[in-house]
């Protein structure tokens, strides 16, 4: 004997109305209340990345990976590239802004699309630098590589707003702020008021994460949000993951793993692993023996989608992105 719960029933045509409403499962299209978006709401679905003006120069995000270079203007850079004498003053004639410049030429020989100039250490330890101090390592450095290299574009990586505002007076055409996702908008309120675009990278004091990847994303989704309601055009905005930054190296190692994850947030990703003491970690090396490591992680960070690599040696990352795009790009 079958089961009258299972068996099949004929409705009347009459009644069809009436058998939807209440089992709206039978309904096909009409069980779903809506298929179109709300007057004025945004599908929130990542589309294309659109372009981003920088200085002199426009960044078509999507056609191929952009190389920026590192000018470390420090005495204390981790990666030993500093371009400042061991008593970190900047003082005491033209040499080290002429060492800036020669290897702002050489980056630029050598393939890169943008250069970043920074004046404060950002490794574990470094000496604080007071803002007067930091504008006085950056400003003569961006003047000089504006007036040499008219054609490249040009960021300041610093927290300090009026470092940021003095370096957008001598030339500066982005700010890169490692401590992106904080509460405190400022550097976002000084790049809305120039009309430029900010790198907001991802960092913490510690790296405590219950769970890694969606905490990243969740926490830059916030700092672009914040830097939207400062002024920040949309296609002014940049992400970075903080790879090295309040991370310990298994945590920078799994969130390299899903660097795809970051398309989520729509904006265009920066990824700076370059000699980064986790790759040191891998394969025990010091800084300058780590060009290898950093280019194998331009290749896959081009895999998962990555639009710029923030290196220190141009040439072979230049070379490796060229033959990364030619692969995933086409």
């Amino acid at each position: 004997m079958s089961d009258p719960a299972r068996r099949e029933r004929t409705v009347p045509a009459e009644d069809a109305g009436a058998v939807v409403a209440a089992r709206p499962e039978l309904g096909g299209g009409s069980a779903t209340p809506s298929f179109a978006l709300p007057a004025g709401a945004l599908d929130g679905l990542p589309g294309p990345l659109g372009e981003t003006r920088i200085g002199p120069r426009t960044f078509r995000w999507g056609e191929r990976t952009y190389v920026m270079g590192i000018l470390n203007v420090t005495p204390d850079s981790f990666s030993g590239d500093g371009l400042l004498p061991p008593d970190g003053r900047a003082s005491g004639g033209q040499r080290w802004i002429d060492a800036s410049v020669a290897q702002a030429h050489a980056m630029a020989s050598e393939g890169a699309d943008l250069l970043d100039v920074g004046g404060e250490s950002t490794r574990p330890g470094h000496a604080a630098v007071d803002p007067d101090e930091e504008a006085r390592r950056v400003v003569p450095v961006l003047r000089a590589v504006r007036d040499a290299l008219p054609s490249m574009p040009l960021t300041i990586d610093t927290t300090k707003p009026s470092v940021a505002e003095a370096a957008i007076a001598a030339g500066a055409a982005g700010i890169n702020d490692v401590w992106g996702v904080s509460d405190d908008d400022t550097l976002a309120r000084v790049a809305a008021a120039h009309g430029i675009p900010i790198i907001l990278m991802h960092n913490r004091a510690e790296p405590r994460y219950v769970n890694l990847v969606p905490e990243v994303v969740g926490e830059l989704q916030r700092a672009i949000d914040r830097a939207l309601a400062a002024g920040v055009r949309w296609e002014n905005v940049l992400v970075d993951p903080g790879f090295g930054f309040g991370k310990t190296p298994d945590q920078n190692l799994a969130l390299l793993g899903e660097l795809g994850s970051l398309r989520l947030l729509g904006r265009p990703i920066v990824l700076g692993t370059s000699r980064k003491s986790t790759l040191g970690k891998v394969l025990d090396l010091p800084p300058e023996e780590r060009v290898e490591a950093t280019v194998s992680t331009t290749a896959l960070g081009i895999a998962a989608g990555v639009d710029v690599v923030r290196v220190h040696d141009v040439r072979a990352n230049a070379r490796a992105a060229r033959m990364a795009d030619a692969v995933i790009r086409r």
